[in-house]
């Protein structure tokens, strides 16, 4: 399956924020809906200037974010075709953007620490492969907290929102529908299963209406919510998205597929 609402000829400025499903490292070079989705979006977007990205794989504690001038490409993955490990996205760092992320989410009451050497793992260069081929835009990595809530990230990205007027695109890179251990890997067109449908229509539901106290509450109120996520880290980044969109997100969902049966793909902008 593969919907989604029309791409804009350009989306406006400032940039919107977006969340992105990363799915399989493979993403990377494998033709697939989701990949034809992400070639494209990039063209769409203007030209950003800088990329944040929170993302799953950067789990912390406490909130981080890196301020690697040059950082190098992790491939924090195993049993993937050889290929996939010589990739490099050399995308710049920006320390100084670095450095203000830290001051700004002080001045809200988050303490953001800075890491000063820090990589881009699959969760970042996987779908900026497909977006800026050319990795001549620099990049940020931020880091989620698998162990705070919802309403934490949104926290986290309310306080990045002012960036967005000063061209910086700021992405929340994770998995809208996230069980590794429920994948058909024998299947990549594999139905998708009831208890992940339900879980993928109540949260569609929910954005639509931006019904973000509902969102916030998913683990208790959305169906299957255990199951769709047994840990929350690739949900995580969604709520980022979200709060950095600003005081009043508007969502468009810009694309829908799955793979090997419950990896849902969804992607969203929110501005």
């Amino acid at each position: 399956m593969d919907t989604a609402e029309p791409l804009p000829p350009q989306m406006p400025t400032p940039l919107p924020t977006l969340f992105l499903s990363h799915g399989s490292p493979l993403l990377a070079v494998e033709d697939s809906a989701a990949g034809r989705f992400l070639d494209r979006l990039g063209e769409m977007l203007p030209r950003p200037s800088a990329i944040v990205v929170a993302s799953a794989h950067f789990m912390s504690a406490t909130p981080l974010v890196g301020g690697d001038p040059q950082p190098r490409t992790v491939h924090d993955f195993g049993g993937f075709p050889e290929s996939l490990y010589a990739i490099a996205y050399p995308a710049p760092g920006d320390p100084t953007l670095a450095a203000r992320i830290v001051e700004r989410t002080a001045d809200a009451g988050i303490g953001v620490r800075l890491r000063a050497s820090h990589g881009l793992d699959h969760g970042v260069w996987v779908p900026l492969r497909r977006m800026f081929p050319d990795a001549d835009i620099p990049v940020v990595p931020l880091s989620v907290m698998p162990h705070a809530d919802a309403a934490t990230h949104l926290a986290l990205g309310q306080a990045l929102a002012p960036l967005r007027e000063q061209g910086v695109l700021v992405i929340g890179s994770g998995g809208f529908v996230h069980n590794l251990g429920d994948l058909d890997f024998s299947n990549a067109a594999a139905p998708v299963p009831g208890w992940a449908r339900e879980f993928g229509d109540w949260m569609r539901e929910r954005i639509t209406a931006r019904d973000w106290t509902a969102l916030l509450d998913w683990q208790a109120s959305a169906p299957n919510a255990r199951r769709a996520h047994p840990t929350v880290e690739h949900l995580m980044p969604l709520f980022v998205a979200i709060g950095a969109a600003g005081a009043s997100p508007l969502p468009q969902a810009l694309h829908r597929s799955h793979e090997y049966g419950s990896l849902a793909l969804d992607a969203y902008a929110f501005a």
